[in-house]
């Protein structure tokens, strides 16, 4: 399989209300995290880091210029690649033990990562018998209700465990713009890992329901405005009743 050049590993695209969208055209579409970069007056934040097979702070101008707080939407292998690359790392509680202490199980490395979720090969010397995600631990430990301020803009943090246990989504009621990780985004969501729990997957997309939001950035697959979002998650709370 042909390897991918470092310099041309990562995509960017730079969007409306301060955010960065950066992703890995690489890796097959359903393994390929979304990652986000939002800036703030005082400083930046970064939901999620990918795989970590090519450095972001090398290879992605946006994610060191400024100081900035690298959040972990959950603690999978696709979301926390690069979060060892920042000095701030903020994860949900429940899950801080994951990112310090990372497997190739607990990441769900095992069984996903073999060279059949890439359309081409991260540069030498990476092989996917070999990867796994690099120690970072939390120096900022998240729980629901907390806020993550950028200075002029300012996310809530919404625990939505279902997922994993330690799932957030990052609401700014001021654009009503949320970040859901991976509880919700356009495409077929994985309910049945070694750490998701169903009950509480509908108790985070029934309260997931009550939030005024009116763009969506997800953990994988196109962002989408609210009139979808609700549609998602009424279409998916029906199918569970029935």
């Amino acid at each position: 399989m042909q390897r991918i050049r470092p310099e041309d590993w990562y995509r960017i695209r730079h969007l409306d209300d301060g955010v960065t969208f950066i992703d890995e055209p690489h890796i097959q579409e359903f393994y390929r995290c979304n990652i986000w970069h939002v800036r703030g007056r005082d400083r930046d934040m970064l939901v999620d880091s990918g795989m970590g097979v090519v450095s972001l702070r090398e290879w992605v101008p946006e994610v060191s210029e400024r100081d900035l707080i690298a959040v972990a939407s959950h603690t999978h292998f696709d979301h926390i690649g690069c979060h060892h690359e920042f000095e701030c790392r903020a994860v949900h509680e429940a899950e801080a033990d994951l990112l310090a202490e990372p497997t190739r199980i607990n990441t769900l490395a095992d069984p996903y990562v073999t060279d059949e979720i890439f359309h081409s090969l991260p540069p030498e010397p990476y092989c996917s018998q070999c990867y796994a995600v690099k120690r970072a631990p939390a120096t900022r430990i998240l729980r629901d209700g907390d806020r993550i301020d950028l200075g002029d803009r300012n996310f809530e943090v919404i625990h939505t465990p279902g997922h994993s246990p330690g799932g957030i989504a990052l609401f700014e009621a001021t654009s009503g713009i949320l970040f859901s990780g991976d509880i919700l985004y356009d495409g077929p969501l994985i309910e049945d890992t070694y750490h998701s729990n169903a009950a509480d997957y509908v108790a985070s997309m029934e309260h997931l329901l009550t939030l005024p939001v009116r763009l969506v950035h997800g953990g994988h697959f196109p962002s989408f405005d609210g009139e979808r979002y609700r549609a998602l998650i009424r279409n998916w709370l029906d199918e569970k009743q029935t």
